[in-house]
């Protein structure tokens, strides 16, 4: 009867299931109640998670990397997220010269990228934030979002945003956008995510100057 002892304990041994976790949508609105894209959220865990409720990792995850655009006079995208480790390459789809650089602490470069042409691809080493600038066109920016925070995304132009996986815990939000007032911190909201329902969505509003790449561009006014 060892057998029938056997297979009796296999159905009543505790078994470690992997913690309920969430999806967390949050709206980002302007002062005009409107929806703002390209704000970043990122969110970390205030108290201490146990194995069974960590979120999933992706501290292993092979590195990416991702192209960043020039088009019709524009950086496509305006934000781009990275993780450390990540690499970015700048390509020329115009048929004028590109000279784009960056003095960021984080990476400091330059390139001339004729139409057609590619830049090397470039590894981004430390989280942070890089401007990128056209020293030909001057309305010409993009953002370089470095991050290693648990969580981070990127809101699209109905000014959502979906965190997904989240467990139960208190959590920080931390909401950036390239048009925040200068020397203004990240608005910041703490929040608590409660495993046994879904949590509810939020709404968080930005205070945002206007859009620099609206700028006029000198070279088309003849001087």
């Amino acid at each position: 009867m060892r057998w029938l002892r056997m297979i009796v304990m296999a159905f009543v041994l505790p078994i470690a299931w992997p913690a309920a976790a969430s999806d967390l949508t949050v709206k980002v609105i302007g002062g005009d109640g409107k929806p703002v894209s390209d704000a970043v959220l990122t969110v970390t865990r205030d108290d201490p998670a146990t194995d069974s409720a960590k979120p999933p990792s992706d501290e292993h995850a092979a590195a990416a990397t991702r192209i960043i655009d020039q088009k019709n006079e524009t950086f496509l995208p305006y934000v781009q997220v990275f993780r450390p480790g990540d690499s970015v390459v700048f390509r020329n789809s115009d048929t004028t010269r590109h000279h784009l650089y960056s003095f960021s602490p984080i990476k400091s470069f330059e390139f001339v990228l004729r139409p057609g042409e590619s830049s090397p691809a470039l590894t981004l080493d430390h989280a942070g934030i890089a401007a990128v600038g056209c020293n030909i066109h001057d309305h010409m920016i993009t953002y370089l979002y470095v991050s290693d925070a648990e969580s981070i995304a990127v809101s699209g132009p109905d000014g959502q945003v979906t965190l997904p996986h989240l467990t139960a815990g208190h959590y920080t939000l931390h909401l950036w956008h390239p048009q925040l007032h200068p020397g203004r911190p990240d608005i910041v909201r703490a929040i608590r995510i409660d495993g046994n329902a879904s949590p509810e969505p939020i709404t968080m509003a930005l205070s945002l100057i206007p859009d620099p790449r609206l700028q006029i561009d000198r070279e088309h006014l003849g001087y």
